[in-house]
């Protein structure tokens, strides 16, 4: 056997490893919510699209759900408008809202189509309004503390979700599409709402019946403090998972991510993974590997 036939053996390698997860997987929906430094670095956004794309290729049924809060906060500094957050939501106005749906639909959407077109893929950009898919209300004031004690603030169109109707995205995966959902709703009255991305993500795998939840992020996943320093939890379970939110030791943004895993969790999802959007093929390396890259969380 010649040098370059023996130096190709581990890939081979590789490929006989994620055999028995292809086998498992096909056919069933794995939901991944897109955000974070993964979206920013081109070369990174590249890397997931691809990954996606083989999923698809291999029988899988991807449906990206994406935010795009960095690039809503760039936009709405550039025309003058200073963000306001709460308890780490967007205080959403009217004018907040139209610049909302402008860079998550007009720019982040499509461009993320565009991509799923230039490696061959076909991907359908979508709006949760569209076909009612995410139907919501406006989240109601949230308690903060000031100077003069409680008190209740309203985030004006900020919603949350309380039906899906995944209708229109099982008639697009199932035509050899690839869905990219952004976190807009509809609101009773028909306005559009701004809702957290990783909570659509974890209540569409629930109406999807979805096999995964991924969460793609900007740290490896879930740490314990262990004596003084921190420790790489690879698996954890709900109990536990819980537990840590409530002792602080889960904080900030990845209380959102790590709650819409236990959402998909509670309803039937199979397994949930919060993995490093950074590292090239991440998805890849998380689903069909033994080893894996990030945190699963499970029953």
């Amino acid at each position: 056997m010649n040098q370059e036939a023996l130096s190709s053996i581990p890939k081979a390698e590789v490929l006989v490893e994620a055999l028995p997860y292809m086998r498992a997987y096909a056919g069933k929906y794995f939901v991944i919510k897109y955000g974070g430094q993964a979206m920013v670095s081109p070369d990174l956004m590249e890397s997931v699209i691809l990954d996606l794309v083989l999923m698809k290729y291999i029988g899988i049924k991807p449906v990206l759900v994406h935010g795009g809060g960095k690039e809503v906060t760039r936009v709405m500094e550039k025309l003058g408008k200073k963000p306001h957050f709460i308890n780490g939501l967007r205080v959403t106005d009217d004018e907040t809202m139209e610049i909302v749906e402008m860079v998550l639909m007009g720019k982040v959407n499509q461009h993320i189509v565009s991509l799923f077109n230039q490696q061959g893929a076909k991907a359908v950009g979508l709006s949760g309004r569209d076909a009612e898919i995410l139907q919501a209300r406006r989240k109601e004031k949230v308690p903060v503390n000031s100077e003069a004690g409680e008190e209740k603030i309203d985030l004006g169109r900020v919603g949350e979700i309380i039906q899906i109707n995944p209708a229109l995205i099982h008639t697009i995966s199932e035509n050899g599409y690839i869905p990219v959902l952004s976190s807009i709703g509809a609101g009773l009255n028909g306005e559009s709402l701004n809702i957290n991305a990783d909570y659509v993500a974890g209540e569409l795998a629930v109406s999807l019946k979805a096999e995964k939840l991924i969460v793609l992020t900007d740290v490896d996943g879930i740490y314990r403090e262990d004596e003084n320093s921190l420790k790489f939890i690879s698996s954890i379970n709900r109990r536990e998972t819980r537990a840590m939110i409530l002792n602080g030791e889960i904080s900030g943004g990845m209380v959102p991510k790590v709650e819409s895993c236990l959402m998909a969790l509670d309803g039937g999802v199979r397994r949930t993974h919060i993995i490093d959007g950074r590292v090239p093929h991440s998805l890849i390396l998380e689903i069909f590997t033994d080893a894996g890259v990030g945190t699963m969380v499970t029953k």
